[in-house]
């Protein structure tokens, strides 16, 4: 009715607008559909748009309501004033908000609500982009033949974009909500250039889908290296000049011969219903390793909805958690003696021994932190202190396994409490061995909190040694082909590096080269590698995979600590560095477990 909003629940990958807009043109009224996208600023225009709706029988439609939250209040008070001004029977007020608690509820009461899920899997979504052509539509290019096998492509590189978030970490960095409005705009720009240019624009063409409109939704720069990727390997004149060019491994997908909509429509409904990785470039083990972390978050949600209060026989909380910061407190070290360490270290002032200096520092707060923490934990569980929230908080998270948030401020960490405990002994030992004897021969990197000091300090050493700016060296990196035991000596140059461990690929010992996984081996531990700090680095060529190096599995990691660290070279061995970029392949300086 027209007192009545239809309100939108925003999904990833959803937009409703086009779909709006064609209803109302298959209703004779697309002239008195109107569109506006709320943001600072808009409310004004949004009144103007309400009034002239509700006076001549307009269909408004008021997008992303979640953006101009100050506007919410204005908008309820309009919807509340609807029955009352008795607007134009073909008037209808139609909202889009993504799920927030700042939307008003009492217009979620008065409206009728509805959501679209975005479809799951290749082929339904290759389905719904070619529902949305036409006859017309399809055949409306002036070179159809090329137009279509290019169109088509579209819609197989929009869906695996989609589909690479289930993924997790292997598919994306970050979760991109790409919507049909990316779609139609590529689609609009493939005609266009196709009819204007007698020799195809591979390059403009790749800029504007993959740079311009949907690189302007991606921020991180390795996924825009995926983006282009996918593009350069599809986009190309084999892709026209092949016969049913494959789109990925398997040969089920592959461009169809030409023909009318129906013959596409015809292909994509014998695809399989269910996707194997290789379909999106990846490895059977990215499906393992995404349903291992979507039981963990299942297993973490059912446990925080568990009742806390203890029943039956057996141990209580109190006594379990104050067993438990027993353990720790005689497992977590104590504080390094940092003026002694100083003192030892006086003789050799290298950015070294500062970037030990302050590791040290940065455990030593950590740890008295924790020990403290533990200790008056102990004294609330028995009534001798007061239980503040913050104990409380630590409390909890022991009880479920957890590290606490206040643990985490000297470096992030995803591993579960025991794992984490362990960890810290080793990272704490790793500064006491190099503050007792002399410098390491491997280093550890995933031990250091801020990992990236210390390559600084290393390149500042080697400039400082021979003598040039430090703005002149780079990386070469040299993986070491004898076990971490065997090593005995430093290198020449720079330093080895050992504690790295890779996801997304195998590695094969005897090439020194990335190789296929073994089936469920989701991460392996990388042999040392030597970081060679290099004067005239040549410019990486083929066969080498410029490899990210994450500082723990959330690659993103926080604004305050970004998970990047560097970039290696590795050699991609027998496939080419777009297999290993496809696949997501990086080292990480920690895992979960």
């Amino acid at each position: 009715s027209p007192t009545a909003p239809l309100i939108f629940v925003l999904s990833p990958g959803v937009d409703p607008v086009v779909m709006l807009k064609t209803k109302a043109e298959m209703r004779g009224i697309g002239d008195k559909f109107f569109s506006l996208s709320l943001g600072q600023g808009q409310g004004p225009i949004a009144n103007r748009m309400l009034d002239d709706g509700m006076k001549d029988g307009h269909w408004v439609f008021l997008a992303n309501c979640h953006l101009c939250i100050s506007y919410m209040a204005e908008l309820e008070k309009r919807v509340a004033e609807l029955a009352h001004k008795k607007p134009n029977p073909d008037f209808r007020m139609w909202l889009s908000s993504a799920p927030t608690p700042q939307f008003p509820m009492s217009i979620l009461q008065s409206g009728l609500k509805m959501t679209t899920e975005p479809p799951r899997g290749l082929k339904p979504n290759l389905t719904r982009l070619f529902n949305k052509f036409t006859e017309s539509q399809f055949e409306r290019c002036a070179k159809p033949a090329k137009y279509k096998k290019m169109a088509f492509e579209l819609c197989y590189f929009h869906s695996t974009l989609l589909e690479r978030r289930k993924f997790k970490n292997l598919g994306w960095n970050i979760p991109y909500d790409f919507n049909d409005s990316d779609f139609d705009i590529c689609e609009d720009v493939l005609v266009l250039y196709i009819d204007n240019y007698e020799v195809t624009p591979w390059e403009a063409i790749r800029y504007l889908i993959g740079e311009a409109n949907y690189g302007g939704r991606v921020t991180d720069p390795w996924d825009r290296r995926l983006v282009n990727t996918y593009l350069d390997t599809w986009y190309c004149d084999e892709a026209l000049t092949t016969e049913n060019f494959k789109l990925s491994s398997l040969p089920t997908y592959y461009i169809p011969d030409d023909g009318p909509l129906q013959s596409y429509k015809d292909y994509i409904a014998q695809l399989p219903n269910f996707d194997a990785p290789e379909a999106f470039g990846q490895h059977g083990n990215a499906d393992i390793a995404s349903q291992i972390e979507d039981t963990v978050e299942l297993l973490e949600s059912i446990l925080m909805m568990q009742p806390r209060v203890a029943g039956g026989g057996g141990a209580t909380r109190e006594e379990l958690v104050d067993e438990m910061a027993k353990g720790l407190l005689e497992q977590v070290p104590l504080p390094l003696d940092l003026d002694a360490i100083i003192k030892a270290k006086m003789d050799d002032q290298s950015a070294l021994h500062v970037v030990l200096f302050q590791e040290v520092e940065r455990y030593n707060i950590m740890l008295e932190g924790v020990r403290r923490q533990l200790a008056d934990l102990r004294k609330a569980v028995k009534g001798t202190v007061v239980m503040t929230s913050e104990l409380e908080d630590v409390f909890v998270c022991m009880f479920d396994g957890r590290i606490p948030a206040s643990w985490l401020k000297g470096y992030p960490s995803l591993k579960p409490l025991a794992a984490w405990a362990a960890d810290l002994v080793e990272r704490v030992r790793q500064c006491a061995e190099w503050s007792e004897g002399t410098y390491p021969i491997i280093y550890n990197m995933g031990y250091f909190t801020f990992p990236t000091g210390f390559l600084t300090a290393v390149l500042q050493t080697s400039a400082r040694k021979n003598s040039v700016s430090i703005d002149v060296l780079s990386w070469e990196f040299v993986v070491n082909t004898q076990e971490p035991k065997e090593i005995t000596q430093y290198p020449k140059e720079g330093v080895f590096v050992g504690g790295m461990f890779l996801e997304g690929a195998g590695w094969d010992p005897e090439l020194c080269c990335l190789q296929e996984p073994n089936p469920m081996e989701l991460t392996l531990m990388m042999p040392v590698i030597q970081f060679k700090p290099s004067e005239n680095k040549k410019k990486a060529g083929k066969g080498i995979y410029p490899c990210p190096v994450y500082y723990y599995p959330v690659r993103t990691g926080s604004r305050e600590r970004p998970s990047y660290m560097i970039t290696v070279d590795l050699k991609s061995g027998k496939a080419e560095a777009d297999h290993w970029i496809k696949r997501g392949t990086a080292l990480q300086l920690s895992l979960m477990t």
